[in-house]
């Protein structure tokens, strides 16, 4: 299928006519059409489409189709069904009424080729660039960023039942690819014993006779390894994808020796910290042979296998956003002609909008994001000068790299101050100590200077130990507000650092600092809004790259919906508490 650039039709006057008629208000899809015209040019798709063969579908309709799709959640039979039959998508993707539409199928491979292309982000950016020029978005402003867990499109397995459907997924690649090769390396007890699907067998419940189970698993994958890796067997069977993922999960969880009289042993890996050979870190480790990019996390007491994402969006100040200039008859985009609305069309409160969105596997934590967050940002060039996170992502780190780099003030509570007299609330803190970083000398509240200022390496990172002598703080009257031992010691971080943590600190106990930090709570509506209704909770796809395009579209989505009630001068959603909720119990003592 090729790709041969032309410009979205026109909406045919009779698909028109019948979708005024039957939506006299319109609808999302038809508003979409009226306000912004063409959203996807056909010219940005040029890296994920071949110049030559038979032209296909306008991949900018596809667009369209999918950001339609996921605004109802619907499968890919569904959304084809719909261009089909429904005269607002006809009116949406300028189709005549008798258009026969697409197979189900062009949408998955629409979605493979945005992955191939490296096109996954660009509905969001299309859309984002035509809202830029519309004023509705802007850098310098205020942002705030949060993240959730996703589930993966895989079933959970534990560590027996990884291994047998790894192990039957291989003999499957291999039975398909050189059945007859197969045959003539294993028997037929291997056809009874991996022939069915691990999810529907009846794995034993003894802890004993699942622990031989498992031997019995990982001795028959080495045998298989030990074939493909033969002289004698075909190189290309060692590439089949199947066969790679049971040497890498062989590898996770087995360990194989061999004694002194030459007897091999095999043997399940167990943690370091029970005697084991130990595990690979939970970064590294493989939890599905059908998805190799889902990694198993834990959040408090929340464990999932799968992704996490974050969606970052604006939250301005509407007293101090200027309103765009979105009179009837702005032009759709650039070299376009404007669009023709029809009268009486109102405005909104200004919507909310997401501007970036971050897929990253289960493991990867909130600050160690962030930096990604911002660099997806400047590239769109929609930095914000005010950036509200929740504790999970800062660092010293962070809010100095995020100054320096990008200019980006991080409004978020950072950790307090840990020692145990901050946590008792009373003695003698960090903060009740100075610090001459020139002079390299600490002083504490009772004037007396440190003995000691020693840089050194904690946790992978740079810090400075500083430390009294005995002699000052054994005679001390107030020695019991500040230590039980014989002498006090602090570690501080490099005095940028530091300074920078105090400030933090300082300010986040203020209240102006907790009126501007009020605003980070609007992103959970954001994290409700898109679980529930483009479904982003559960991933419609296997692997990082397709899961990442879903994240995108729904964020997409969300935009348009938002966009939608702003068009329509529906006001903003506020939020809702219930009955229950209300109950004022002070009236009631």
């Amino acid at each position: 299928m090729s790709l041969q650039p032309r410009p979205w039709p026109e909406v045919p006057p009779l698909t028109a006519q019948v979708a005024r008629t039957a939506f006299p208000k319109g609808n999302l899809a038809m508003r979409i059409r009226d306000e912004l015209g063409a959203v996807y040019d056909d010219e940005r798709f040029t890296g994920a489409f071949g110049v030559r063969g038979r032209p296909g579908i306008s991949p900018g309709q596809l667009m369209m189709v999918t950001v339609l799709q996921f605004s109802e959640n619907l499968t890919d039979r569904q959304a084809a069904d719909a261009v089909r039959d429904r005269v607002s998508w006809k009116f949406a993707l300028g189709l005549d009424l008798d258009d026969a539409g697409f197979d189900a199928s062009v949408l998955s491979e629409f979605r493979s080729r945005l992955v191939a292309g490296d096109l996954a982000t660009l509905a969001l950016d299309a859309l984002l660039e035509r809202l830029a020029a519309e004023g509705l978005v802007k850098a310098r402003g205020r942002a705030r960023t949060d993240s959730t867990h996703v589930l993966g499109a895989i079933r959970h397995l534990c560590r027996l039942e990884l291994a047998g459907e790894t192990l039957r997924a291989a003999l499957e690649a291999l039975a398909s690819a050189a059945p007859d090769w197969l045959t003539g390396v294993i028997d037929a007890s291997w056809q009874v014993r991996y022939g069915a699907r691990v999810d529907h067998l009846h794995l034993p419940e003894s802890e004993t006779r699942r622990a031989a189970l498992m031997v019995d698993y990982g001795r028959d994958g080495y045998r298989l390894l030990e074939q493909v890796a033969a002289p004698a067997a075909p190189p290309w069977l060692r590439e089949i994808p199947a066969v790679d993922t049971l040497r890498r999960i062989w590898i996770q969880q087995f360990y194989r020796t061999t004694t002194s009289r030459g007897a091999e042993v095999v043997r399940r890996r167990e943690s370091e910290s029970e005697g084991g050979d130990g595990l690979p870190p939970g970064r590294d480790r493989l939890i599905s042979p059908y998805d190799l990019d889902a990694r198993h996390s834990v959040k408090r007491d929340h464990g999932w296998d799968g992704y996490k994402v974050h969606f970052t969006e604006t939250c301005d100040d509407p007293s101090c956003t200027p309103t765009p200039a979105d009179a009837a008859g702005t032009a759709s985009g650039p070299g376009q002609a404007p669009v023709a609305r029809p009268a009486g069309t109102g405005r909104g409160d200004l919507p909310n909008l997401i501007i970036g969105v971050l897929t990253t596997v289960a493991t990867t934590s909130d600050a160690a994001a962030l930096e990604e967050v911002h660099t997806r940002l400047e590239r769109r060039g929609l930095l914000p000068a005010e950036h509200l996170l929740d504790s999970g992502y800062p660092s010293a780190e962070q809010i100095v790299r995020s100054a320096r780099a990008y200019g980006v003030t991080l409004v978020t509570p950072v950790l307090l101050d840990q020692s145990a007299q901050a946590r008792a609330g009373q003695g003698y803190d960090k903060a009740s100590f100075s610090f001459d970083f020139d002079q390299r000398r600490g002083t504490c509240p009772e004037g007396r200077a440190s003995a000691s200022w020693t840089p050194c390496r904690q946790a992978e990172r740079d810090a400075i130990v500083v430390s009294w002598a005995r002699t000052d703080c054994g005679p001390c009257t107030k020695r019991e507000l500040c230590t039980t031992g014989t002498r006090r010691q602090i570690t501080i971080r490099d005095r940028e650092l530091h300074e920078a943590l105090a400030a933090a600190r300082a300010e986040q106990t203020t209240d102006e600092w907790k009126r501007r930090y009020a605003a980070r709570a609007g992103i959970e509506g954001t994290m409700r809004q898109t679980t529930h209704v483009t479904g982003v909770r559960t991933a419609r796809y296997v692997g990082l790259p397709k899961t990442a395009l879903e994240h995108t579209i729904a964020a997409t989505t969300i935009n348009m919906i938002r966009l939608d009630a702003y068009w329509t001068g529906k006001p903003l959603d506020r939020t809702r508490a219930t009955h229950l909720a209300r109950l004022d119990f002070t009236l009631a003592a």
